[in-house]
């Protein structure tokens, strides 16, 4: 009798912590409200790496699409700093709007799904006029060339109100317990 209760006891502890789990991984993969609506009114997100000694870098204004899961898509060239940073494994930091806007640091991937690069050159027309003008416009075909490449990004928290986009000063670090340092070849 003592070892089925022990058993369910043990049960009951591991769904328990799995849910914990679960819930964590829920929230890190969508924005916040507070981050959620700012996108939604934004036209523009400004976006720094974290360079090789782990300070950041200038904020770069990008525009970006949505997924309906709270996921930022942005389309970078293959060549740049940005997308060199983010194979390597840097974290990104959003100011979205401004740069002194709204901030979240994120978990950045470079991805080759389609869907992604899809909704990217069917999202920009739709929500930039000189994309619908055939200026800046991404194309599928340049996704297939390798001329640019599509970044999904996580965000992973919030940042404080009012924290600065200042090119070569420290990053902030990715988890609150600064377990996840950017590694030392994010350059």
């Amino acid at each position: 009798m003592r070892l089925l209760v022990r058993k369910r006891a043990f049960s009951l502890l591991i769904v328990l912590a799995l849910e914990v789990l679960l819930m964590n991984s829920a929230a890190l993969s969508q924005a916040s409200h507070r981050d959620a609506d700012a996108l939604s009114q934004a036209s523009v997100i400004y976006i720094a790496t974290v360079r090789k000694d782990g300070n950041q870098s200038k904020a770069a204004p990008v525009w970006f699409t949505t997924t309906s899961d709270g996921l930022v898509l942005i389309q970078t060239a293959t060549t740049t700093w940005k997308a060199k940073r983010i194979r390597r494994g840097s974290p990104v930091i959003v100011w979205i709007g401004k740069r002194g806007g709204p901030a979240f640091i994120g978990k950045a991937k470079i991805t080759s799904d389609p869907a992604v690069s899809s909704q990217i050159v069917n999202d920009y027309p739709t929500k930039y006029l000189l994309a619908r003008l055939g200026f800046h416009k991404p194309s599928q075909e340049m996704f297939t060339e390798g001329r640019i490449v599509a970044l999904k990004i996580t965000p992973v928290r919030e940042l404080p109100e009012g924290f600065a986009s200042a090119a070569g000063t420290p990053a902030p670090e990715v988890s609150d317990t600064g377990s996840n340092q950017p590694s030392s070849s994010a350059r």
